[in-house]
């Protein structure tokens, strides 16, 4: 027997408010909350599918003017809980040559990559795997025009 969807259309409440936490801990304890993980990408989103960590397929539908959050709480009754699990957003830390900085940040803006800067870094929000960003950028790379940065 297949499950059926489950259609969440509102945000209860926030999973750190004291009046929710109660019920979620006791839910918790007997393996009844389930977590509904949600890429950084994809908060602005108000309707989407997925699936929580213990494989309940959600679709998700949001009024307009509710803005998801990491916490929202999706489902509470007395059979189970959803949360929401904001995943955190993984950065590509680039570090142009002197001379390079306007010309790495003029691809990046032609590439539509989202990216922020700090301490004269080019930070790129990765929303795919990090070699297809390095694909883009190899010769850059080889060249000693740009190099990446740990941690």
């Amino acid at each position: 027997m297949t499950e059926q969807l489950c259609r969440l259309e509102r945000i209860i409440g926030d999973r750190a408010d004291p009046a929710l936490g109660h019920r979620l801990h006791h839910l918790a304890h007997d393996c009844r909350l389930e977590v509904l993980s949600v890429p950084v990408t994809d908060l602005p989103r108000r309707r989407f599918r997925a699936t929580t960590d213990r494989g309940t397929d959600c679709a998700v539908m949001l009024p307009r003017d509710t803005a998801l959050f990491d916490g929202a709480v999706l489902l509470l009754d007395d059979e189970r809980a959803i949360v929401v699990k904001v995943g955190q957003e993984e950065w590509l830390k680039l570090r142009p040559a002197p001379g390079f900085a306007l010309e790495l940040g003029y691809l990046a803006g032609n590439l539509h990559w989202r990216v922020r800067f700090s301490e004269g870094l080019l930070l790129v929000a990765m929303d795919v795997p990090k070699e297809r960003y390095l694909a883009r950028i190899e010769d850059h790379l080889a060249a000693g025009r740009v190099a990446v940065v740990d941690g």
